[in-house]
């Protein structure tokens, strides 16, 4: 028996040691691999500056790069890039002697429009400045060719079969009813908004008139600014445009020529002798170039001497409760928000949202604290791809609001959800349930039994009453009254061209200038260089991107045809709960 003890002992304990040297050794790991992913670029002496949209990913802020994806395999590493840090890079190439011109490759642009919105801006800033921009592209899409037009010359490969994918741009909406239906769950929508489709998906198979037209206006006026730009930088017209994408005239490369939307086809080492040529080198090894992410990292230095602070809180994600990192959770943005306002350096703020909106509980939270921010500093917005719904609610009261052409927002509108379960239970599993209860409605969020006409009329009031708030809080803040915010209204999506409009935004701009705003508030300010500029909340380390890759999840369906489908079921879980939400219905992105 003590042989036993001993070995299972000397077991266990041998298992302990391995256990905390297999620990030490991943720490040790995963610290090698965060360190290997901060390297520090170098600078040339002169070059140009590189921009490989397959390489970068444009986000609200910048992110240290995943050091898996090479032992995953991927052949190139792709670095998370903060927009105002790829606009702040960009601008100062425009005044760098030691950048000659941008040589952008557009293909893989993939993400959102408000992103490549704002990148596109500052390219045609960069151009202003003189300096030229070439582009090269073997298979355009919609938002590769949108970059590229801004380009002094176009180049594309002289090689057929190429894939085009420069036709326009759409959006897919998804109905969940006839799958809930052959499940027996029976969902009951409870809104106001004729507008407001966010909990169409469960309860028809098709779109409402209401939501297909605002959608088909929502997608037209999209389109509209994309396509004014590429014309207007082509030199066509945008009917002309339209035709050639309505007729599916740009086949290949040779179209492409003919009509105006490339100025030249080449092959890789014809592409060479041009950027040889630009950059007055004789050989192609002569040309020294640099990456827009590496770049960005030598010129985004935060200038500590400055006194005053502009600061700039990213509202990013779906607003929920709580204090969740990877959302817009209301308590601890409102506790960032809190911790802002009682920091006495900062001087002004700019609040950037980019969230389709959530939880009218959290939205309502975190709108308190904006208030009370407002009551000491200047607090500006600046709208990323959606600021919609609770996204709206959150910056509606700001002193001035910027937004993107394709920004989303307004979607002032509230629904309710609850499903009902007794289909499912009774017909599909053969269960059947009995409630036993204190009171006449105890058992009304079980999920076991539809709403009655009095419970209906009870989430009806609640739904009608977070209506008025909402409407009364934007005429306060929009100086408007609430029959005209009703107006445009009944959660009703618009694009920021429409909303500069109505009323709903003040200028359209990017983040930064809604910085260079913020920054000329502050008494003694000339200019961004006179501010240190600080993010709220701070971005995730190497280290804390590999823990939680580590941990990570995913559903069976990411990265297939059918990941959107799958993400609309698994939302089902979250949204059909009874809780009030303020949300727009959709995402966009481009690819």
């Amino acid at each position: 028996m003590k042989e036993f003890v001993k070995m299972t002992l000397a077991t266990l304990f041998g298992l302990l040691v391995f256990g905390f040297v297999s620990f030490f050794m991943a720490i040790v790991f995963i610290g090698a691999l965060a360190a290997a992913g901060d390297k520090q670029p170098v600078m040339p002496s002169e070059g140009i500056l590189k921009i490989d949209m397959a390489a970068i990913q444009l986000a609200e802020q910048t992110m240290e790069a995943d050091p898996f994806a090479s032992l995953q395999g991927s052949s190139q590493q792709v670095t998370p890039l903060g927009i105002y840090s790829a606009i702040k890079a960009i601008d100062a190439a425009a005044y760098d002697p030691a950048i000659k011109f941008i040589y952008l490759k557009p293909d893989g642009a993939a993400g959102s429009f408000a992103h490549l919105e704002e990148l596109r801006t500052a390219l045609s800033d960069f151009r202003a400045s003189g300096k030229a921009i070439v582009s090269y592209t073997e298979n355009p899409g919609n938002g590769s060719y949108y970059l590229a037009s801004v380009s002094d010359k176009i180049f594309m490969t002289s090689h057929e079969g190429g894939l085009n994918m420069f036709t326009g741009i759409s959006s897919q909406l998804i109905f969940l009813k006839d799958v809930l239906d052959r499940l027996g769950i029976n969902v009951q929508l409870i809104r106001h908004g004729k507008y407001k489709s966010a909990g169409e998906m469960y309860v028809r198979s098709t779109a409402s008139k209401e939501n297909m037209e605002q959608n088909q206006a929502m997608i037209d006026s999209m389109w509209e600014s994309w396509a004014s730009e590429i014309a207007e930088s082509r030199g066509i017209t945008v009917n002309a445009l339209n035709r050639m994408l309505n007729n599916l005239e740009l086949n290949g490369p040779k179209d492409f020529l003919e009509k105006g939307l490339v100025d030249e086809l080449l092959t890789l080492d014809q592409l060479e002798q041009k950027l040889c040529d630009l950059y007055v080198a004789e050989d192609i090894k002569n040309v020294k170039s640099i990456s827009l992410a590496d770049y960005a990292k030598l010129k985004n230095t935060v200038n500590f001497k400055a006194k005053s602070k502009v600061a700039v809180i990213y509202a990013e994600g779906n607003i929920i409760d709580g204090k969740e990192k990877q959302q817009v959770a209301g308590d601890r943005f409102a506790d960032i928000i809190s911790d802002v306002r009682k920091d006495t350096t900062v001087k002004a703020v700019v609040l950037r949202v980019n969230s389709p909106g959530g939880s009218v509980i959290a939205s309502d939270k975190i709108k308190a604290e904006i208030d009370l921010l407002k009551e000491r500093v200047p607090v500006i917005a600046s709208y990323g791809d959606y600021a919609a719904s609770g996204g709206y609610w959150i910056s509606a009261n700001c002193d001035k609001i910027y937004t993107n052409a394709t920004t989303l927002t307004g979607s002032i509108g509230v629904f309710s959800m609850i499903y009902d379960l007794s289909g499912t239970m009774k017909n599909k599993l053969h269960v059947n349930v009995t409630p036993v209860k204190s009171n006449t409605h105890a058992d009304m969020y079980t999920f076991m039994r539809p709403l009655d006409s009095q419970e209906t009329a009870y989430m009806q009031k609640s739904v009608e009453t977070i209506y008025e708030q909402f409407t009364s809080l934007v005429a306060q803040g929009r100086d408007m009254t609430v029959a005209d915010v009703d107006r445009i209204a009944q959660g009703r999506v618009w694009t920021g061209a429409e909303a500069l409009e109505i009323g709903l935004a003040d200028e359209i701009g990017t983040i930064k200038d809604a910085i260079t705003y913020a920054a000329l508030s502050i008494d003694g300010v000339i200019g961004l260089e006179d501010v240190q500029v600080v993010e709220y909340p701070k971005p995730q380390t190497t280290l804390e991107i590999l823990l939680e890759t580590l941990t990570g999840e995913t559903n069976a369906f990411t990265g297939t045809a059918l990941e959107d489908v799958a993400e609309a079921l698994l939302s089902v879980k979250e949204d059909l709960n009874g809780k009030a939400y303020a949300r727009i219905p959709y995402e966009m992105i481009i690819e």
